[in-house]
Protein backbone atom coordinates (compact mmCIF):
# COMPACT_ATOMS: atom_id res chain seq x y z
CA UNK A 1 0.00 0.00 0.00
CA UNK A 2 1.63 3.45 -1.08
CA UNK A 3 2.26 6.27 1.40
CA UNK A 4 -0.38 7.91 0.12
CA UNK A 5 -3.29 5.35 1.27
CA UNK A 6 -1.83 4.00 3.96
CA UNK A 7 -1.12 7.35 6.03
CA UNK A 8 -3.67 9.69 7.79
CA UNK A 9 -5.21 12.11 5.63
CA UNK A 10 -5.55 16.03 6.69
CA UNK A 11 -8.88 17.15 6.22
CA UNK A 12 -10.80 20.54 6.88
CA UNK A 13 -13.95 22.37 5.20
CA UNK A 14 -14.34 19.92 2.45
CA UNK A 15 -10.39 20.10 1.62
CA UNK A 16 -8.42 17.13 2.21
CA UNK A 17 -4.82 16.09 1.97
CA UNK A 18 -3.19 13.07 1.27
CA UNK A 19 -0.06 12.16 1.77
CA UNK A 20 1.74 14.96 3.32
CA UNK A 21 2.77 13.21 6.55
CA UNK A 22 4.98 10.73 4.45
CA UNK A 23 7.10 13.25 2.85
CA UNK A 24 7.80 15.32 6.20
CA UNK A 25 8.76 11.91 7.25
CA UNK A 26 11.23 11.41 4.93
CA UNK A 27 13.42 14.29 6.63
CA UNK A 28 15.29 14.16 9.70
CA UNK A 29 13.21 16.19 11.92
CA UNK A 30 10.21 16.92 11.18
CA UNK A 31 9.05 19.96 9.45
CA UNK A 32 5.79 19.88 10.68
CA UNK A 33 6.91 19.45 14.08
CA UNK A 34 9.02 23.08 14.14
CA UNK A 35 6.62 24.75 12.31
CA UNK A 36 3.92 24.03 15.33
CA UNK A 37 6.62 24.47 18.09
CA UNK A 38 7.30 27.84 16.38
CA UNK A 39 3.70 28.95 16.79
CA UNK A 40 3.86 29.47 13.12
CA UNK A 41 -0.21 28.16 12.48
CA UNK A 42 -1.09 30.44 15.23
CA UNK A 43 0.76 33.55 13.99
CA UNK A 44 0.19 33.31 10.23
CA UNK A 45 -3.54 33.04 10.45
CA UNK A 46 -2.52 35.94 12.98
CA UNK A 47 -1.07 37.86 9.94
CA UNK A 48 2.07 38.20 11.84
CA UNK A 49 4.33 39.90 9.80
CA UNK A 50 7.69 38.91 11.45
CA UNK A 51 7.50 35.21 10.28
CA UNK A 52 9.93 35.63 7.55
CA UNK A 53 12.61 37.79 8.95
CA UNK A 54 13.44 41.14 9.53
CA UNK A 55 14.41 42.29 6.01
CA UNK A 56 10.86 41.08 4.50
CA UNK A 57 8.78 42.20 7.48
CA UNK A 58 7.62 45.89 6.11
CA UNK A 59 6.91 43.67 3.16
CA UNK A 60 4.54 41.48 4.65
CA UNK A 61 3.02 43.68 6.70
CA UNK A 62 0.92 45.01 4.02
CA UNK A 63 0.55 42.13 1.53
CA UNK A 64 -1.24 39.22 4.46
CA UNK A 65 -4.75 40.43 3.68
CA UNK A 66 -5.16 37.65 1.47
CA UNK A 67 -5.19 35.25 4.90
CA UNK A 68 -8.81 37.29 5.48
CA UNK A 69 -9.57 38.62 2.21
CA UNK A 70 -12.78 36.50 1.57
CA UNK A 71 -14.27 38.13 3.81
CA UNK A 72 -14.12 42.04 3.46
CA UNK A 73 -14.88 41.12 -0.66
CA UNK A 74 -18.16 40.10 0.73
CA UNK A 75 -18.89 43.57 0.35
CA UNK A 76 -18.33 43.06 -3.13
CA UNK A 77 -21.21 41.23 -3.69
CA UNK A 78 -23.84 43.48 -4.14
CA UNK A 79 -21.95 45.69 -6.07
CA UNK A 80 -21.16 42.83 -8.76
CA UNK A 81 -24.91 42.26 -8.79
CA UNK A 82 -25.66 45.67 -9.79
CA UNK A 83 -22.89 45.95 -12.47
CA UNK A 84 -24.09 42.41 -13.50
CA UNK A 85 -27.79 43.89 -13.87
CA UNK A 86 -26.11 46.69 -15.80
CA UNK A 87 -23.92 45.21 -18.30
CA UNK A 88 -26.41 42.37 -19.14
CA UNK A 89 -26.89 43.11 -22.84
CA UNK A 90 -22.80 42.42 -22.71
CA UNK A 91 -22.64 39.03 -22.64
CA UNK A 92 -19.04 38.62 -24.24
CA UNK A 93 -16.33 39.31 -21.11
CA UNK A 94 -12.76 40.06 -22.46
CA UNK A 95 -10.47 40.22 -19.36
CA UNK A 96 -6.81 42.03 -19.88
CA UNK A 97 -4.59 41.29 -17.39
CA UNK A 98 -1.31 39.31 -16.22
CA UNK A 99 -0.69 36.71 -14.12
CA UNK A 100 -2.21 37.09 -10.63
CA UNK A 101 -4.69 39.28 -12.50
CA UNK A 102 -5.71 36.79 -14.90
CA UNK A 103 -4.65 33.34 -13.83
CA UNK A 104 -7.38 32.94 -11.12
CA UNK A 105 -10.59 33.91 -13.02
CA UNK A 106 -9.61 31.40 -16.06
CA UNK A 107 -9.08 28.65 -13.35
CA UNK A 108 -12.81 30.02 -11.93
CA UNK A 109 -14.61 29.86 -15.00
CA UNK A 110 -12.97 26.81 -16.58
CA UNK A 111 -14.05 24.94 -13.36
CA UNK A 112 -17.36 26.31 -13.63
CA UNK A 113 -17.88 26.02 -17.06
CA UNK A 114 -18.46 29.90 -17.87
CA UNK A 115 -17.23 31.50 -21.14
CA UNK A 116 -13.90 34.13 -20.47
CA UNK A 117 -12.09 35.27 -22.79
CA UNK A 118 -8.52 36.08 -21.37
CA UNK A 119 -6.01 38.04 -23.25
CA UNK A 120 -2.44 38.14 -21.71
CA UNK A 121 -0.86 38.64 -24.76
CA UNK A 122 1.10 41.28 -26.68
CA UNK A 123 1.13 38.69 -29.85
CA UNK A 124 -0.79 40.88 -32.52
CA UNK A 125 -2.72 37.90 -34.06
CA UNK A 126 -4.20 36.75 -30.64
CA UNK A 127 -4.92 40.51 -29.54
CA UNK A 128 -6.58 41.35 -33.47
CA UNK A 129 -8.77 37.75 -32.60
CA UNK A 130 -10.20 39.11 -29.59
CA UNK A 131 -11.08 42.86 -31.12
CA UNK A 132 -12.54 41.19 -33.86
CA UNK A 133 -15.27 38.58 -31.57
CA UNK A 134 -18.35 40.02 -31.01
CA UNK A 135 -17.19 43.95 -30.53
CA UNK A 136 -20.57 45.31 -30.17
CA UNK A 137 -21.35 42.73 -27.30
CA UNK A 138 -18.14 42.88 -25.39
CA UNK A 139 -17.40 44.11 -21.84
CA UNK A 140 -13.60 44.48 -21.22
CA UNK A 141 -12.50 44.19 -17.50
CA UNK A 142 -8.50 46.08 -17.11
CA UNK A 143 -7.06 44.38 -14.54
CA UNK A 144 -3.82 45.73 -13.04
CA UNK A 145 -2.88 45.94 -9.55
CA UNK A 146 -0.31 48.87 -10.21
CA UNK A 147 -2.30 50.23 -12.77
CA UNK A 148 1.11 50.37 -15.28
CA UNK A 149 0.80 46.99 -16.69
CA UNK A 150 2.51 47.55 -20.02
CA UNK A 151 0.35 44.37 -21.73
CA UNK A 152 -2.97 45.44 -20.26
CA UNK A 153 -2.35 49.09 -20.79
CA UNK A 154 -1.69 48.21 -24.79
CA UNK A 155 -5.01 46.60 -24.58
CA UNK A 156 -6.88 48.99 -22.85
CA UNK A 157 -5.96 51.52 -25.47
CA UNK A 158 -6.48 49.08 -28.43
CA UNK A 159 -9.92 48.12 -27.44
CA UNK A 160 -10.85 51.77 -26.68
CA UNK A 161 -9.82 52.79 -30.35
CA UNK A 162 -11.86 49.58 -31.88
CA UNK A 163 -15.08 51.06 -29.90
CA UNK A 164 -14.30 54.45 -31.51
CA UNK A 165 -13.43 53.09 -35.22
CA UNK A 166 -17.24 51.21 -34.70
CA UNK A 167 -18.92 53.92 -34.50
CA UNK A 168 -19.73 54.09 -30.56
CA UNK A 169 -19.59 57.73 -28.78
CA UNK A 170 -16.59 57.80 -26.10
CA UNK A 171 -19.44 57.99 -23.53
CA UNK A 172 -20.70 54.92 -25.26
CA UNK A 173 -16.75 53.24 -25.24
CA UNK A 174 -17.06 53.64 -21.71
CA UNK A 175 -19.69 51.97 -21.08
CA UNK A 176 -18.02 48.90 -22.04
CA UNK A 177 -14.99 48.72 -19.80
CA UNK A 178 -14.61 47.96 -16.06
CA UNK A 179 -11.39 48.81 -14.33
CA UNK A 180 -10.07 46.34 -11.23
CA UNK A 181 -6.93 48.27 -9.78
CA UNK A 182 -5.66 49.36 -6.31
CA UNK A 183 -6.91 52.80 -4.78
CA UNK A 184 -5.00 55.26 -5.82
CA UNK A 185 -3.13 53.82 -8.65
CA UNK A 186 -3.08 55.51 -12.28
CA UNK A 187 -5.46 53.00 -13.48
CA UNK A 188 -8.07 54.77 -11.27
CA UNK A 189 -7.38 58.31 -12.73
CA UNK A 190 -7.97 56.94 -16.40
CA UNK A 191 -10.75 54.73 -15.46
CA UNK A 192 -12.55 58.59 -14.45
CA UNK A 193 -11.62 60.16 -17.28
CA UNK A 194 -12.83 57.18 -19.53
CA UNK A 195 -15.84 57.27 -17.87
CA UNK A 196 -15.69 53.68 -17.05
CA UNK A 197 -16.93 51.39 -14.22
CA UNK A 198 -14.15 51.04 -11.65
CA UNK A 199 -14.04 48.38 -8.84
CA UNK A 200 -11.09 48.87 -6.38
CA UNK A 201 -9.37 46.15 -4.94
CA UNK A 202 -7.82 44.78 -1.41
CA UNK A 203 -4.94 46.92 -1.56
CA UNK A 204 -3.20 44.86 1.18
CA UNK A 205 -3.05 41.70 -0.59
CA UNK A 206 -0.02 41.02 -3.93
CA UNK A 207 -1.37 40.30 -7.44
CA UNK A 208 -0.65 36.11 -7.01
CA UNK A 209 -2.76 35.87 -3.70
CA UNK A 210 -5.91 37.70 -5.12
CA UNK A 211 -7.86 34.96 -6.26
CA UNK A 212 -10.75 36.02 -3.75
CA UNK A 213 -10.50 39.61 -4.40
CA UNK A 214 -12.12 41.57 -7.05
CA UNK A 215 -9.15 40.94 -9.37
CA UNK A 216 -10.76 37.21 -9.17
CA UNK A 217 -14.29 38.02 -8.72
CA UNK A 218 -15.22 40.83 -10.98
CA UNK A 219 -14.48 38.86 -14.43
CA UNK A 220 -15.46 35.56 -12.46
CA UNK A 221 -19.07 37.40 -11.83
CA UNK A 222 -19.52 39.26 -15.05
CA UNK A 223 -19.05 35.52 -16.42
CA UNK A 224 -21.54 34.29 -14.98
CA UNK A 225 -20.65 32.50 -11.58
CA UNK A 226 -21.92 32.73 -8.57
CA UNK A 227 -18.93 33.83 -6.77
CA UNK A 228 -20.10 34.24 -2.70
CA UNK A 229 -19.85 30.21 -2.91
CA UNK A 230 -16.08 30.79 -3.44
CA UNK A 231 -16.18 33.04 -0.14
CA UNK A 232 -18.44 30.47 1.46
CA UNK A 233 -15.73 27.52 1.03
CA UNK A 234 -12.85 29.75 1.91
CA UNK A 235 -14.45 30.99 4.84
CA UNK A 236 -14.92 27.40 5.66
CA UNK A 237 -11.59 26.99 5.30
CA UNK A 238 -10.05 29.84 7.16
CA UNK A 239 -11.22 28.37 11.11
CA UNK A 240 -8.46 25.70 10.89
CA UNK A 241 -5.74 27.89 9.63
CA UNK A 242 -4.44 28.67 12.89
CA UNK A 243 -4.86 25.00 13.80
CA UNK A 244 -1.92 22.30 14.83
CA UNK A 245 -3.87 19.97 13.80
CA UNK A 246 -6.63 19.28 11.26
CA UNK A 247 -5.08 21.76 9.57
CA UNK A 248 -4.79 20.56 5.69
CA UNK A 249 -3.16 23.89 4.39
CA UNK A 250 -0.27 23.51 7.18
CA UNK A 251 0.28 19.88 5.96
CA UNK A 252 0.45 20.50 2.38
CA UNK A 253 2.77 23.65 3.41
CA UNK A 254 4.74 21.89 5.09
CA UNK A 255 5.41 18.70 2.87
CA UNK A 256 6.30 21.56 0.02
CA UNK A 257 8.83 22.92 2.34
CA UNK A 258 10.38 19.95 3.58
CA UNK A 259 10.74 18.31 0.13
CA UNK A 260 12.62 21.45 -1.15
CA UNK A 261 15.01 21.30 1.83
CA UNK A 262 15.73 17.37 0.67
CA UNK A 263 16.40 18.76 -2.95
CA UNK A 264 13.42 17.85 -4.14
CA UNK A 265 12.64 21.41 -5.37
CA UNK A 266 10.58 20.76 -8.35
CA UNK A 267 6.43 20.36 -8.01
CA UNK A 268 4.66 18.41 -11.05
CA UNK A 269 1.39 20.13 -10.33
CA UNK A 270 -1.08 17.52 -11.71
CA UNK A 271 -5.22 17.34 -12.68
CA UNK A 272 -6.64 14.37 -11.20
CA UNK A 273 -9.51 15.25 -13.37
CA UNK A 274 -12.09 15.21 -10.67
CA UNK A 275 -13.22 18.85 -11.62
CA UNK A 276 -10.71 21.48 -11.16
CA UNK A 277 -9.51 22.60 -14.17
CA UNK A 278 -6.35 24.61 -14.96
CA UNK A 279 -5.74 24.87 -10.85
CA UNK A 280 -2.01 23.98 -12.02
CA UNK A 281 -1.05 27.05 -14.17
CA UNK A 282 -2.50 29.56 -11.59
CA UNK A 283 -0.73 27.78 -8.45
CA UNK A 284 2.70 27.85 -10.67
CA UNK A 285 2.85 31.74 -11.01
CA UNK A 286 2.23 31.50 -7.26
CA UNK A 287 4.64 29.22 -5.99
CA UNK A 288 7.24 30.39 -8.45
CA UNK A 289 7.39 33.59 -7.98
CA UNK A 290 6.68 33.22 -4.55
CA UNK A 291 9.86 31.09 -3.76
CA UNK A 292 11.91 31.49 -6.40
CA UNK A 293 14.61 34.26 -5.25
CA UNK A 294 18.10 34.61 -3.62
CA UNK A 295 18.85 31.11 -5.28
CA UNK A 296 16.81 29.19 -3.55
CA UNK A 297 13.26 28.15 -4.72
CA UNK A 298 10.45 25.80 -5.56
CA UNK A 299 10.04 24.93 -9.32
CA UNK A 300 6.24 23.85 -9.94
CA UNK A 301 6.04 21.86 -13.15
CA UNK A 302 2.63 21.73 -14.57
CA UNK A 303 1.99 18.70 -16.21
CA UNK A 304 -0.71 17.67 -18.49
CA UNK A 305 -2.07 14.62 -17.05
CA UNK A 306 -0.88 12.01 -15.05
CA UNK A 307 0.31 10.15 -17.60
CA UNK A 308 2.58 12.64 -19.31
CA UNK A 309 5.79 12.85 -19.12
CA UNK A 310 7.64 14.68 -16.32
CA UNK A 311 5.41 13.90 -13.36
CA UNK A 312 8.22 12.12 -11.64
CA UNK A 313 12.10 11.86 -10.76
CA UNK A 314 14.24 12.08 -7.77
CA UNK A 315 14.25 15.45 -7.30
CA UNK A 316 10.52 15.67 -8.21
CA UNK A 317 7.73 16.28 -5.59
CA UNK A 318 4.46 15.07 -7.42
CA UNK A 319 0.98 16.91 -5.92
CA UNK A 320 -2.28 15.73 -7.80
CA UNK A 321 -5.47 18.43 -7.33
CA UNK A 322 -8.88 18.10 -7.98
CA UNK A 323 -11.94 18.70 -6.68
CA UNK A 324 -13.98 16.13 -4.07
CA UNK A 325 -13.65 12.47 -4.50
CA UNK A 326 -16.80 10.08 -4.36
CA UNK A 327 -16.37 7.62 -1.22
CA UNK A 328 -14.06 5.05 -2.19
CA UNK A 329 -12.29 6.81 -5.03
CA UNK A 330 -8.67 6.75 -4.91
CA UNK A 331 -6.93 10.06 -4.92
CA UNK A 332 -4.56 10.71 -8.00
CA UNK A 333 -6.69 9.97 -10.93
CA UNK A 334 -4.26 6.85 -12.27
CA UNK A 335 -1.25 8.89 -10.96
CA UNK A 336 0.56 7.67 -7.77
CA UNK A 337 1.54 11.10 -6.51
CA UNK A 338 3.60 12.01 -3.39
CA UNK A 339 0.63 14.55 -1.97
CA UNK A 340 -2.55 14.54 -3.68
CA UNK A 341 -5.06 17.77 -2.17
CA UNK A 342 -8.97 17.12 -3.33
CA UNK A 343 -11.95 19.83 -2.19
CA UNK A 344 -13.61 22.56 -3.13
CA UNK A 345 -12.44 25.39 -5.45
CA UNK A 346 -12.58 28.62 -3.27
CA UNK A 347 -10.58 26.68 -0.11
CA UNK A 348 -8.03 25.11 -2.61
CA UNK A 349 -7.08 28.97 -3.36
CA UNK A 350 -6.55 29.81 0.20
CA UNK A 351 -4.70 26.51 0.78
CA UNK A 352 -2.45 27.00 -1.56
CA UNK A 353 -1.58 30.66 -0.61
CA UNK A 354 -1.15 29.58 3.24
CA UNK A 355 0.93 26.51 2.04
CA UNK A 356 2.96 28.61 -0.06
CA UNK A 357 3.65 31.11 2.98
CA UNK A 358 4.38 28.46 5.02
CA UNK A 359 6.78 27.03 2.80
CA UNK A 360 8.34 30.65 2.44
CA UNK A 361 9.07 30.14 6.30
CA UNK A 362 10.78 26.83 5.63
CA UNK A 363 12.78 28.07 2.73
CA UNK A 364 13.78 31.46 4.76
CA UNK A 365 12.68 33.55 2.28
CA UNK A 366 10.26 36.47 1.63
CA UNK A 367 6.95 35.37 -0.55
CA UNK A 368 5.35 38.31 -1.30
CA UNK A 369 8.31 40.19 -2.90
CA UNK A 370 9.30 39.76 -7.02
CA UNK A 371 12.60 41.35 -6.95
CA UNK A 372 13.89 39.87 -10.24
CA UNK A 373 10.77 40.57 -12.12
CA UNK A 374 11.82 44.05 -13.13
CA UNK A 375 14.64 43.07 -14.93
CA UNK A 376 13.35 42.35 -18.24
CA UNK A 377 10.81 44.71 -18.04
CA UNK A 378 13.18 47.47 -17.78
CA UNK A 379 15.40 45.79 -20.86
CA UNK A 380 11.90 45.94 -22.68
CA UNK A 381 11.93 49.55 -22.59
CA UNK A 382 15.08 50.36 -23.25
CA UNK A 383 15.20 48.16 -26.29
CA UNK A 384 11.58 49.70 -27.60
CA UNK A 385 13.40 52.82 -26.96
CA UNK A 386 16.28 52.18 -28.74
CA UNK A 387 15.47 49.47 -31.46
CA UNK A 388 15.97 45.48 -31.27
CA UNK A 389 19.55 43.84 -30.86
CA UNK A 390 20.83 42.86 -34.65
CA UNK A 391 21.36 39.58 -34.60
CA UNK A 392 22.49 36.72 -37.02
CA UNK A 393 21.06 33.02 -36.91
CA UNK A 394 23.44 30.55 -36.48
CA UNK A 395 21.87 28.67 -39.48
CA UNK A 396 18.51 27.96 -40.42
CA UNK A 397 16.93 24.48 -41.27
CA UNK A 398 13.49 24.82 -42.95
CA UNK A 399 11.01 27.33 -41.39
CA UNK A 400 13.41 28.19 -38.09
CA UNK A 401 16.09 29.58 -38.00
CA UNK A 402 18.34 28.69 -34.87
CA UNK A 403 20.31 31.45 -32.55
CA UNK A 404 22.54 29.08 -30.35
CA UNK A 405 25.82 29.77 -28.68
CA UNK A 406 29.01 29.28 -30.21
CA UNK A 407 29.89 25.73 -30.44
CA UNK A 408 26.56 24.64 -30.44
CA UNK A 409 25.65 22.06 -33.20
CA UNK A 410 24.58 22.97 -36.34
CA UNK A 411 21.42 21.36 -37.26
CA UNK A 412 18.01 21.33 -35.13
CA UNK A 413 18.13 18.04 -34.16
CA UNK A 414 21.66 18.19 -32.67
CA UNK A 415 21.52 21.14 -31.42
CA UNK A 416 17.90 20.42 -29.29
CA UNK A 417 19.85 16.99 -28.06
CA UNK A 418 22.65 19.42 -26.99
CA UNK A 419 20.26 21.39 -24.74
CA UNK A 420 18.63 18.33 -22.58
CA UNK A 421 22.12 16.94 -22.45
CA UNK A 422 23.28 19.78 -20.45
CA UNK A 423 20.56 19.85 -18.17
CA UNK A 424 22.63 17.46 -15.26
CA UNK A 425 21.35 15.62 -12.65
CA UNK A 426 19.37 18.92 -11.12
CA UNK A 427 18.83 20.85 -14.10
CA UNK A 428 15.61 21.92 -15.60
CA UNK A 429 14.28 22.77 -19.19
CA UNK A 430 12.17 26.22 -19.34
CA UNK A 431 10.25 26.16 -22.76
CA UNK A 432 8.82 29.98 -23.19
CA UNK A 433 6.63 30.28 -26.09
CA UNK A 434 6.24 34.07 -27.54
CA UNK A 435 3.59 32.93 -29.76
CA UNK A 436 -0.19 33.37 -30.06
CA UNK A 437 -1.42 30.15 -27.08
CA UNK A 438 -4.25 29.84 -29.31
CA UNK A 439 -3.58 30.12 -32.90
CA UNK A 440 -0.33 28.11 -32.49
CA UNK A 441 -1.56 26.19 -29.61
CA UNK A 442 0.05 22.85 -30.37
CA UNK A 443 3.45 24.34 -29.90
CA UNK A 444 2.42 23.57 -26.18
CA UNK A 445 3.17 19.82 -26.64
CA UNK A 446 6.81 20.89 -26.76
CA UNK A 447 6.94 20.12 -23.32
CA UNK A 448 6.14 16.49 -23.02
CA UNK A 449 8.43 15.80 -25.76
CA UNK A 450 11.55 16.96 -24.72
CA UNK A 451 10.60 15.95 -21.04
CA UNK A 452 10.18 12.65 -22.48
CA UNK A 453 13.53 12.82 -24.53
CA UNK A 454 15.49 14.44 -21.58
CA UNK A 455 14.37 12.60 -18.99
CA UNK A 456 14.34 15.91 -16.43
CA UNK A 457 11.51 18.05 -15.51
CA UNK A 458 10.54 20.72 -18.40
CA UNK A 459 8.09 23.89 -18.08
CA UNK A 460 6.43 25.47 -20.64
CA UNK A 461 5.14 28.87 -20.71
CA UNK A 462 3.59 31.39 -23.07
CA UNK A 463 5.10 34.57 -23.47
CA UNK A 464 4.68 37.27 -22.14
CA UNK A 465 2.82 35.65 -19.56
CA UNK A 466 5.32 33.73 -18.13
CA UNK A 467 7.13 36.84 -16.84
CA UNK A 468 4.63 37.45 -14.53
CA UNK A 469 5.03 33.46 -13.16
CA UNK A 470 8.07 31.71 -13.57
CA UNK A 471 10.00 34.75 -14.89
CA UNK A 472 11.13 35.50 -11.68
CA UNK A 473 12.21 31.91 -10.59
CA UNK A 474 14.23 32.09 -13.93
CA UNK A 475 16.79 34.62 -12.49
CA UNK A 476 15.97 34.43 -8.92
CA UNK A 477 15.53 30.93 -8.29
CA UNK A 478 18.78 28.24 -8.39
CA UNK A 479 20.66 28.62 -11.46
CA UNK A 480 20.16 25.43 -13.00
CA UNK A 481 18.25 26.32 -15.82
CA UNK A 482 18.71 26.13 -19.03
CA UNK A 483 16.37 28.19 -21.72
CA UNK A 484 14.32 27.21 -24.93
CA UNK A 485 12.85 30.76 -26.11
CA UNK A 486 10.45 30.47 -29.27
CA UNK A 487 9.58 33.25 -31.51
CA UNK A 488 7.69 33.88 -34.39
CA UNK A 489 7.32 36.16 -37.36
CA UNK A 490 4.31 38.32 -37.51
CA UNK A 491 2.42 38.30 -40.75
CA UNK A 492 -0.09 41.05 -39.85
CA UNK A 493 1.06 43.67 -37.02
CA UNK A 494 -1.02 45.77 -34.86
CA UNK A 495 -0.33 49.24 -33.51
CA UNK A 496 -0.65 50.18 -29.25
CA UNK A 497 -2.57 53.30 -30.67
CA UNK A 498 -1.28 56.26 -28.79
CA UNK A 499 2.49 54.14 -28.16
CA UNK A 500 5.20 54.71 -31.09
CA UNK A 501 5.19 50.85 -31.16
CA UNK A 502 3.02 47.79 -32.49
CA UNK A 503 2.22 44.70 -30.55
CA UNK A 504 4.49 43.04 -32.62
CA UNK A 505 7.25 45.52 -31.77
CA UNK A 506 6.16 45.24 -28.24
CA UNK A 507 6.53 41.59 -28.20
CA UNK A 508 10.07 41.11 -29.95
CA UNK A 509 11.39 43.27 -27.50
CA UNK A 510 10.14 41.30 -24.68
CA UNK A 511 11.52 38.64 -25.55
CA UNK A 512 14.56 40.35 -26.72
CA UNK A 513 14.64 41.99 -23.18
CA UNK A 514 14.16 38.25 -21.16
CA UNK A 515 16.98 37.00 -23.30
CA UNK A 516 19.25 39.52 -22.54
CA UNK A 517 18.57 39.09 -18.32
CA UNK A 518 19.13 35.36 -18.91
CA UNK A 519 22.43 35.63 -21.08
CA UNK A 520 23.58 37.22 -18.07
CA UNK A 521 23.39 34.83 -16.00
CA UNK A 522 25.38 32.85 -18.34
CA UNK A 523 23.05 29.69 -18.38
CA UNK A 524 22.31 27.89 -21.23
CA UNK A 525 20.02 29.77 -24.36
CA UNK A 526 18.28 28.52 -27.08
CA UNK A 527 16.48 30.98 -29.45
CA UNK A 528 14.36 29.21 -32.49
CA UNK A 529 12.72 31.78 -34.81
CA UNK A 530 9.76 30.26 -36.94
CA UNK A 531 9.77 32.33 -40.19
CA UNK A 532 6.56 30.46 -40.69
CA UNK A 533 4.55 29.28 -37.73
CA UNK A 534 2.38 26.87 -38.52
CA UNK A 535 5.25 25.00 -40.72
CA UNK A 536 7.79 25.93 -37.95
CA UNK A 537 5.52 24.71 -35.36
CA UNK A 538 5.24 21.20 -36.88
CA UNK A 539 8.53 21.28 -38.01
CA UNK A 540 9.68 21.80 -34.36
CA UNK A 541 7.15 19.58 -32.69
CA UNK A 542 9.10 16.38 -35.40
CA UNK A 543 12.46 17.56 -34.34
CA UNK A 544 11.49 16.82 -31.19
CA UNK A 545 9.46 13.92 -31.28
CA UNK A 546 12.30 12.05 -33.13
CA UNK A 547 14.81 12.81 -30.06
CA UNK A 548 15.31 9.50 -27.93
CA UNK A 549 16.33 9.58 -23.97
Amino acid sequence: MSDLLSGPVEAAAGLSVYGAEAVDKSAPASTRDALVKAGVPGKLAGKDASLWGPDAEAEAKVRLGWVDTHRRSRELLVQLAELTSELADLDHVVLAGMGGSSLAPEVITRTLGRPLTVLDTTDPGQVRAALGDRLERTVVVVASKSGSTVETDSHRRAYWQAFLDAGMTEAEAGRHFVIVTDPGSPLETTAAEMGAFTVLADPNVGGRYSALTAFGLVPSALAGVEVAELLDQADALATSLGADQNNPALALGAALGAAATLARDKVALISDGTGIDGLGDWAEQLIAESTGKAGVGILPVVVESPQSPGATGADVLTVTYGGALAPGDVPGGGATPDVAVNGPLGAQFLAWEYATAVAGVVLGIDPFNQPNVTESKENTNKILASGLPAETPSFTEGAIEVYAPQGAPGDLAGVLRWLLDGLGDDGYLAVMAYLDRFADADAARLRSLLAQAGGRPVTFGWGPRFLHSTGQYHKGGPQVGSYLQVTGAVAEDLAVPGKPYTFGELQAAQAAGDRQALAGRERPLLRLHLTDRAAGVAQLLDAAGDLRA
